[in-house]
């Protein structure tokens, strides 16, 4: 449709620090092409212009790219998972148990999983830590404020941490709230935190290449200790575990 897409591809690294390179090109490329097509702008070019001149245009165009689909106990089968296999490393363990939660998007994951652990743990069993690359969700996920759609598979259990603000908007509670630190993370670029001992990145690494998707996965094996569990999406599957240093334990769960 456009031409020049290799230069505004180095043009936005630049500006962004986000390598389209590392994302499926032609599902990226057509992203990229409609949104040029909705500012009513004819070339990469005029488009880069207006990126650089207009925040608001970024800002829209960085939160576009990364795809922020989320909602509480999403694959509610993959929770109940969860809960059975991460309770006995906690009990187990004699120190903090620590969870990143990799590309948290707005937030639903990171508090599922605080709801989750404050139901069986004390405070000073765990820590949560949650990254995104999009500073926009990470301001939504701080606020904690949630439209009815997002809490359509929360348990009946877990509904007294929402308050209803009106029809469709719902206020997280802080007793949920404040045991996750959020944090600006590029899973491409930045440096990864350490000993975790669970990491949970779901439905975000199928819009990355082969190259980036393994480059991610190695990552986060040196990421955690020994026994530490990786909890990927629903749409994801690790063809070649070992080739990483995992076993695969569970669907969508894996053993270093």
């Amino acid at each position: 449709m456009f031409d020049n897409y290799e230069w505004f591809k180095m043009k936005v690294l630049t500006l962004t620090k986000i390598d389209l390179n590392a994302y499926k090109e032609r599902q990226m490329k057509r992203r990229i092409d409609s949104l040029i097509s909705n500012s009513k702008l004819d070339s990469y070019e005029s488009y880069y212009k207006l990126l650089c001149s207009d925040k608001a245009a970024l800002k829209k165009f960085i939160n576009y790219l990364t795809i922020n689909v989320s909602e509480f106990f999403r694959n509610p089968e993959q929770w109940k998972m969860f809960q059975e296999l991460v309770i006995p490393m906690v009990q187990q363990k004699s120190g903090r148990f620590k969870i990143w939660s990799a590309a948290c998007s707005t937030g639903d994951e990171p508090y599922t999983i605080s709801m989750i652990m404050q139901k069986h743990f004390p405070i000073s069993k765990y820590e949560i830590i949650a990254t995104d690359i999009d500073d926009e969700v990470l301001e939504k996920a701080d606020a904690g404020l949630y439209i009815d759609k997002s809490i359509v598979n929360l348990p009946d259990e877990y509904k007294k941490y929402f308050e209803k603000i009106n029809n469709k908007t719902y206020q997280i509670s802080n007793d949920i709230k404040k045991y996750v630190q959020f944090k600006k993370h590029n899973l491409l670029t930045d440096v990864y935190p350490s000993n975790c001992d669970m990491i949970v990145c779901r439905n975000v690494l199928i819009y990355f290449t082969e190259e980036a998707k393994n480059g991610v996965y190695k990552k986060f094996y040196d990421s955690l200790h020994d026994g530490g569990l990786l909890f990927i999406g629903n749409t994801e599957q690790i063809l070649n575990p070992k080739d990483f240093g995992f076993t695969s334990i569970k669907s969508f769960f894996y053993k270093k």
